[in-house]
């Protein structure tokens, strides 16, 4: 059982769930008994009806308390079940607030267990068979909240609001509160991506700076939000081996592309090749409007033509927080490996940018070249995905693949505008970049994780 706290308590966090939801501009409670309360003997609370699997010894114990919904496993760890709700009055365009409540006690994955969705619906019949799972939970020790705003689709006259649970296990989640209120519709996250498509040749790493920068005034006048340009951008097109072209970061390359990025008041991420001690690295910067640091990525998988001239590979998967969402940055061979964006969706990045001297060619001889695969990764992923190249096309491919801008063979900067707040359901499976995490049995992962001790080829 979990451990319930003192009804008067129950009662003191009620008031400040349901003041806070009013606070936010709600004012009209769409659900009925929103504290799930039970007035008959059958532990249905009242006004929610009960969902349980088709086979019947994979349903999980449900059963009303004082408190609220209580859900445990009882003899089958992989047990499921959940209470719903149809709700009425929902008008097609309307913002309106999720937020459900409760407690839980022995679930070691509380994001994989629990779920709270909701099914924008039109004469009873859900638009989406997915819905759209609620943001959550957030985890305070045994306590735990989803909170989200939806906006209802243009054809929706209904809801049906699902507090669902998925392979309890040994533990139990007991379900307090839940509230669903018409709110003010929430501010885009309007973002104007670029990327470059520039290859010098017969070039030197000074003018090569040069001709990176004007992209990067170019980059301004279009008034872009990001631009990604190539791959360690010093050398290409120029005689100079990587040891040539090695410099501290900050140094002079990164301090020039910094004065180009505050000039342009734009955010920059470029390819360089850092010289750090007595190593070297092929390494990232990204550079914010002021011209600042604000982060390197330094490339972790190596090809031969890096690791036999002595590049030191890197070991971590950052993500950097700027003034319109999330990022991360990969470089080049890190696309042949899915690893990369999968750890760098699951901390949070929205737009993956990738200075890559490879390819983004499309697909001959039946054989998948690199612009499949970078609208696979956005697509596996739920991400943005920004590739700037020297052969193929520099490209922005949005969270489903779609190629959103390409240079289509042309030198120049290349850039579209999107929404991060966008999520745009996938058919049938919904809207990935929530549903794949949750999905991803990372428990069975353990031949990926330990490398094998012989060859398998």
């Amino acid at each position: 059982m979990c451990r319930i706290k003192p009804s008067h308590l129950i009662s003191m966090v009620a008031m400040t769930f349901f003041s806070t939801l009013n606070a936010s501009g709600g004012s009209r409670e769409l659900v009925s008994n929103p504290m799930l309360k039970s007035s008959a003997s059958d532990g249905v609370a009242s006004d929610w009806s009960i969902w349980r699997p088709d086979w019947a010894p994979a349903g999980c114990r449900i059963g009303c308390t004082q408190e609220g919904v209580l859900m445990e496993a009882g003899e089958n760890p992989y047990a499921v079940g959940g209470i719903f709700q149809e709700i009425e009055g929902i008008q097609g365009g309307q913002a309106y607030r999720i937020k459900v409540q409760g407690g839980i006690q022995d679930l070691p994955d509380p994001y994989d267990t629990l779920l709270v969705r909701l099914l924008w619906t039109q004469g009873g019949n859900a638009i989406h068979p997915a819905g759209m799972l609620i943001r959550g939970p957030i985890c305070r020790g045994e306590r735990v909240e989803f909170s989200d705003v939806l906006i209802a689709p243009a054809q929706a006259d209904g809801a049906r609001l699902s507090l669902e649970a998925k392979w309890l296990r040994a533990g139990s989640v007991l379900w307090q509160r839940a509230s669903m209120q018409p709110t003010s519709t929430p501010a885009k996250r309007k973002v104007k991506i670029g990327s470059v498509y520039l290859k010098p040749k017969r070039s030197t790493p000074a003018k090569n700076l040069e001709l990176w920068c004007r992209q990067i005034d170019r980059a301004g006048e279009l008034d872009l939000d990001i631009v990604c340009l190539g791959e360690v951008i010093t050398k290409v097109g120029t005689p100079n081996s990587f040891a040539e072209c090695a410099e501290p970061i900050p140094g002079p390359a990164s301090k020039r592309l910094g004065e180009a990025a505050r000039q342009n008041r734009v955010w920059v991420v470029a390819g360089l090749i850092e010289l750090d001690g007595r190593d070297i690295y092929n390494t990232a910067v990204l550079l914010d409007r002021q011209g600042n640091l604000a982060g390197t990525y330094r490339k972790v998988h190596l090809p031969r033509e890096e690791w036999m001239k002595g590049i030191r590979p890197g070991n971590d998967y950052p993500v950097f927080e700027t003034d319109f969402g999330t990022i991360a940055i990969q470089i080049c061979y890190d696309w042949f490996f899915p690893e990369p964006e999968t750890i760098f969706a699951q901390q949070g990045a929205e737009i993956i940018f990738a200075p890559t001297w490879g390819n983004t060619l499309p697909d001959a001889e039946g054989c998948v070249d690199g612009e499949t695969v970078f609208r696979v990764r956005a697509r596996d992923n739920g991400v943005y995905m920004v590739p700037s190249v020297y052969s193929g096309n520099s490209l922005v491919i949005g969270p489903r693949g779609r190629i959103l801008a390409s240079s289509q063979g042309k030198e120049g900067v290349f850039w579209a505008e999107v929404d991060l707040s966008r999520r745009e359901p996938l058919p049938w499976v919904g809207y990935w970049r929530s549903i794949g995490p949750r999905h991803r049995r990372h428990v069975t992962f353990d031949p990926l994780t330990h490398a094998q001790g012989q060859p398998n080829y």
